[in-house]
């Protein structure tokens, strides 16, 4: 067929694949539940399904932006390749070391993160290099072979390579993935100086063995889906969605898998910058809800907070160390199992809990049918008039309300002595406030105030919850945006191409090697670029650098942007000043003639985005008719009321309607409370403002 402009992105979520194909102007969405034995299906599935509603075919696409949620659960599920460890002699207990640190320091009891490679499957080969990159002992070559021999005769799959100062030279690294090649053809090897080539050795050692865990399931369903793809007639190149909030090629993604981690949310956030930029709202708290999690992420003047590190499958909520750390580019933002298909249950001491473990696809809530027993999120709505039994995911999937309120009664309300309605009630009310708290830590941690911030809300079950979120966080504005529904899959379509760099070399600035430093940064982005381009398609691009400093003998360090050409000792003074007030911003003071130290360098490259232009104010008119009127359960009144029901499409722009009220859509509901009104923008996105007489927090 031949348009102009034909982009399809996917999202595999951990209950449902999300696919938005757009064409010109015109936007086709689908939401099917995820495959999870084969995800490829789901993902042909949902793109078949949008094709066909557009009359077109899988060659007619020019970009496919892909994001899933396989490698996450790969870890957090255990059932990752059969990996294997090789560190410098001496090193063997890395990972069981850690930093020294207890994430509980009271408890007695503690469990440690759970490490995706056994003791008897980490080895130690003779070398060392010094910090400097300087070999004080040769690689032992002998010992690798019989390190190979292990592996061989172990079934090993993949194997991490982390010795000790590798990001400083690499040169012993790099001679025993050539000799594991030769003699160990089959193995997948993953060495710390490409994945993560940075000081602190847990960190990288981490970075690395997560990065060998994932790559055989990753590179396998890649490679699967390319060939599909191709049988389909698809040509154009496949991107993938990384946690950093960018793209990269398909070629790249195999070697590096590590950055798809949470690429799912990452899409989300790039949504819900776009969103905060049309509405000139600097402030802005990303609300993506889906089946399996809830993510929250703070967004300031248009652009997401980003790290270099977070950790996966922590064994305790909310607290820092209890994971796998991973260091990587990432979007940061708060993930906890809140979706729709979390299960409730009563606990010991008789209270109602939600989550963190989810129904997903298979089997499902009990409302699916599927033979899914245990009550969820989304049984508490359907029994609370919140969802449409007959339209849920447009109409692919047919509630059953009679299993939702038996599982209820079964599993929450009987042991309560509560009305199953209550029960349903209470269930909603613990998920939202979980949310809540969770909001509230993650803002209190960047030092904001949560109730300034808009909220915008999408995935599947956000606009559902928003409004009372936003009550108990004391919001007054929330933004639903057009396909809420599919709203990751949206933000891939925003995404910009790029490739960070970042590399560990340690330098005074009091003793500043301008040639040296210029040198390592030239050689930094002609790789950034090369990586970068392969996603980018032609689009132009940009480089960003930043040096991590820190003062001498500090634990941590922050980072300064510094200009993007080669350096001489007449820009130290501008790198220290440059320093000193983002240090200020951060503590309040800095500390004059303080000794200044650069531990790492980053070099960024990525397509330039242009800022989309703020939506046109709109005069009110009139609301559509109501539709129907549906009974949903009003706590307050300990009674179901009728709620009038408008359907989203039949909404014009600047169309006003009070709540209570449903808003329905293929894809999502938003449920507009008492105290909050709707007004549809000109971007088709539903903006609710809390009434002057509302209801509080």
């Amino acid at each position: 067929m031949g348009r102009s402009s034909v982009r399809l992105a996917v999202d595999i979520g951990g209950t449902f694949t999300d696919a938005v194909l757009e064409v010109d102007s015109r936007r086709y969405t689908a939401k099917l539940l995820t495959t999870p034995a084969a995800p490829e299906q789901a993902v042909l599935s949902s793109m078949q399904r949008v094709l066909d509603d557009a009359g077109l075919e899988f060659r007619d696409v020019n970009i496919f932006v892909h994001g899933t949620t396989l490698a996450t659960n790969a870890i957090i599920e255990r059932k990752g390749a059969l990996t294997a460890l090789i560190a410098t002699e001496g090193f063997r207990d890395v990972l069981e070391i850690g930093d020294e640190g207890r994430y509980d320091q009271y408890d007695i009891y503690i469990e440690k993160p759970r490490h995706l490679v056994p003791r008897h499957l980490r080895f130690t080969v003779p070398e060392r290099m010094n910090v400097q990159g300087k070999v004080l002992l040769p690689l032992e070559e002998a010992a690798v072979a019989a390190v190979a021999a292990e592996l061989n005769a172990r079934s090993v799959e993949s194997v991490a390579v982390a010795l000790i100062h590798s990001y400083a030279n690499n040169t012993h690294e790099l001679r025993i993935r050539e000799i594991l090649a030769d003699l160990c053809p089959k193995l997948r090897v993953t060495i710390s100086s490409a994945v993560c080539p940075e000081m602190r050795e847990y960190e990288r050692a981490s970075t690395t063995v997560v990065n060998a865990y994932v790559q055989p399931l990753m590179a396998g369903y890649l490679e699967r889906l390319k060939l599909l793809l191709c049988a389909k007639g698809y040509t154009a190149p496949v991107h993938l969605m990384t946690s950093g909030g960018s793209l990269m090629s398909l070629e790249t993604a195999r070697l590096h898998p590590i950055r798809l981690v949470e690429s799912g949310p990452a899409g989300g956030a790039i949504l819900a910058a776009q969103i905060a930029s049309e509405h000139r709202a600097p402030k802005v708290l990303s609300f993506d809800m889906g089946g399996t999690t809830a993510k929250i992420c703070l967004i300031k003047d248009y652009k997401p907070f980003k790290g270099r590190t977070f950790e996966v499958d922590r064994a305790a909520r909310f607290l820092k160390g209890s994971g796998l750390p991973v260091r990587i580019p990432v979007i940061e933002m708060v993930e906890i199992g809140a979706g729709g298909g979390s299960i409730a249950r009563i606990d010991a001491l008789k209270r109602i809990t939600v989550g963190p473990d989810s129904a997903g696809a298979e089997p499902g809530p009990a409302c699916y049918g599927r033979g899914g027993q245990a009550p969820t999120v989304t049984d508490s709505d359907l029994v609370l008039g919140k969802l449409d039994p007959l339209h849920f995911a447009g109409g692919t999937i047919r509630l059953l309300p009679e299993r939702s309120l038996w599982a209820l009664s079964h599993a929450v309300a009987t042991p309560l002595n509560l009305a199953t309605e209550d029960a349903a009630y209470g269930v909603a009310e613990i998920v939202e406030e979980n949310m809540s708290n969770a909001a509230r830590v993650h803002a209190v941690e960047r030092g904001e105030t949560v109730s300034e911030y808009t909220l915008v809300a999408f995935g599947g079950a956000a606009p559902l919850h928003a409004a009372r979120l936003a009550e108990k966080l004391g919001i007054d504005s929330i933004i639903v945006p057009a396909d809420a529904g599919v709203g990751s899959a949206v933000g891939f379509l925003r995404a910009p191409a790029a490739y960070e760099l970042v590399r560990s070399w340690f330098l005074r600035l009091d003793q500043f090697d301008a040639a040296a430093v210029s040198s390592l940064l030239s050689e930094m982005s002609a790789e950034a670029h090369e990586l970068a381009e392969s996603a980018a398609g032609g689009r132009p691009l940009a480089e960003k650098r930043i040096a991590y400093m820190r003062y001498s003998g500090q634990g941590h360090e922050i980072g300064v942007v510094f200009p993007n050409r080669a350096l001489n000792t007449d820009d130290v003074p501008e790198l220290v000043a440059n320093f000193e007030r983002e240090y200020r911003q951060l503590f309040g003071r800095h500390i004059p003639n303080a000794g200044i130290e650069v531990l790492s360098w980053s070099v960024t490259v990525t397509t330039e985005e242009s800022q989309p232009a703020p939506l046109p104010s709109l005069p009110e008119v009139e609301a559509p008719e109501t539709v129907k009127h549906n009974p949903v359960f009003d706590a307050h009144a300990k009674r179901y009321i009728q709620v009038p029901t408008i359907r989203r499409g039949d909404m014009k722009p600047g169309a006003i309607v009070s709540g209570p009220a449903m808003i329905v859509e293929d894809n999502t509901s938003t449920f507009v409370t008492a105290g909050f009104r709707a007004m549809l923008d000109a971007g088709g996105g539903l903006v609710l403002t809390r009434k002057q007489t509302g209801t509080g927090n």
